[in-house]
């Protein structure tokens, strides 16, 4: 695939840009700052585009900034955004409007090639990719407020997994179950949640998600 970098540590970035080709992927730009990064995109047109969050001139959310403005102007195109540390306001931004193909992962993950390199196939495949830290911190939190809408707890944890961007195979295996109970749990979820038929399964996952971030209102999100 051909990938846009933009992250301001020299190191990092450089590491991933030889992570990448040596596993076969094209680095067709690297930016340095936000202002460079939609310059790079409209001239590239890349597969995917990996962005840190806090990026010169600010240090503030620049990356993000980007990723949503590249959203609009590229319609589809996916996105991994990388952070040094668990925002979950700026995960829930990233995915509002019912995206597919985002991913939003700790920096450290980047260490962890087989994640990693999994994220990135993930979303251009059009899912999502949510980091296991930011998904525990969530997790954590709604557990002090009140599963979404009922859902049992087995519905809640296939729910986290999902968020992660796993698929119903890997949910099975971390679960110890069969893959057609992990299907029902989802239906569980889907049904819960009351997200319409409209939009097939990957859709549906995606405002589910949504709903594991913004406390269960995934109904009222519009499609794309």
């Amino acid at each position: 695939m051909r990938i846009v970098i933009a992250e301001d540590n020299t190191l990092l970035r450089e590491g991933m840009v030889l992570l990448l080709t040596s596993n076969d992927h094209e680095v067709v730009a690297t930016c340095a700052a936000g202002p460079e990064i939609l310059p790079a995109l409209r001239e590239h047109r890349p597969d995917v585009a990996v962005l840190d969050v806090r990026l010169p001139p600010s240090f503030r959310d620049e990356g993000l900034r980007a990723a949503l403005a590249a959203r609009d102007e590229f319609p589809g195109l996916p996105i991994l955004v990388l952070s040094q540390y668990v925002e979950q306001t700026y995960a829930a931004e990233l995915l509002a409007g019912g995206a597919r193909g985002v991913g939003y992962l700790l920096k450290d993950r980047v260490g962890r090639v087989e994640q990693f390199l999994e994220a990135l196939e993930r979303i251009t495949s059009g899912g999502t990719a949510l980091d296991p830290e930011v998904v525990t911190e969530i997790l954590s939190r709604k557990a002090a407020e009140r599963p979404l809408r009922g859902l049992t707890p087995r519905e809640y944890e296939v729910l986290g997994m999902m968020a992660q961007g796993l698929a119903n195979g890997a949910i099975a295996e971390r679960m110890v179950i069969t893959e057609r109970a992990v299907s029902k749990h989802i239906r569980g979820v889907f049904d819960k949640l009351g997200l319409p038929p409209e939009g097939g399964d990957v859709h549906r996952r995606v405002l589910a998600v949504l709903a594991f971030l913004d406390g269960g209102r995934a109904s009222t999100v519009s499609g794309p």
